[in-house]
């Protein structure tokens, strides 16, 4: 696949998007993915001291963010977030893995993953649910950006999955991402143990089956083995995050 500048080719992402996908690149949408790539122009990032890192592997950045994971819950974390990173990352965005997760606010991706300014290209809403919104994120951050793998993590005690599990109406605009959550719900109704914690592991395995079955440019990515899908659950109270797809 083409890349300019760590940015597929308009030609190569309409591939990827298929025919479903031929108003990505006609529309103003289109015109935002290909202005953002003459915005981050290789000279620029190296003119601030940061050349394009070498891309890596799914296997490589889930591995190097275990690590980080490693590193946060044994209180070793390193110091990823100084004005020089600040100044590296100004011109330019590299980000080496995706992370789709809660919006709790006890789950600040970048630091209990132990990274850095511009490491993670993160989307956040509650109940880290696969919104399209959140989607045509993830797929910004893939096909355009290039990290090849997307993490998907919910935790324990999850108000929005402790909401879907107990089903009584919500106010406002509450209930649009609690009812993405509740097809999770069911599939572990009645199940031994507790309820909440069961629907919160039901629903990081659900989202990731969304991500992998509702999106074109995902799963064209996948099957051309350029992209891996994986789910995790964080402990609140540990900050551990266990692999759990």
């Amino acid at each position: 696949m083409s890349r300019i500048n760590g940015f597929i080719g308009r030609r190569n992402l309409l591939k990827l998007a298929g025919a479903s996908g031929l108003g990505l690149a006609a529309t103003s949408a289109g015109g935002f993915l290909w202005g953002a790539q003459q915005t981050v122009a290789p000279q620029s990032a190296q003119a601030q001291g940061r050349p394009r890192p070498p891309a890596i592997d799914a296997d490589t950045a889930l591995k190097r963010l275990l690590e980080g994971n490693k590193r946060f819950v044994e209180e070793k974390r390193q110091n990823l977030q100084a004005k020089l990173r600040l100044q590296e990352t100004a011109a330019a965005q590299y980000p080496f893995a995706s992370i789709l997760g809660c919006a709790d606010s006890r789950f600040p991706a970048e630091i209990v993953l132990d990274q850095g300014l511009g490491d993670l290209f993160v989307v956040r809403v509650a109940g880290n649910v696969a919104s399209q919104t959140a989607i045509g994120s993830l797929e910004f951050s893939t096909a355009v950006l290039g990290t090849q793998i997307i993490l998907v993590i919910g935790h324990e005690r999850c108000g929005a999955v402790a909401a879907a599990v107990e089903g009584n109406p919500l106010p406002g605009r509450i209930g649009v991402f609690v009812e993405e959550i509740k097809p999770a719900v069911r599939r572990v109704r009645g199940k031994a143990g507790d309820a909440v914690d069961n629907a919160v592991i039901a629903n990081i395995q659900y989202q990731v089956e969304r991500l992998k079955e509702t999106s074109t440019i995902l799963s064209n990515l996948m099957r051309e083995g350029k992209l891996k899908i994986v789910g995790g659950r964080y402990d609140l109270d540990t900050g551990e995050l266990l692999i759990v797809t």
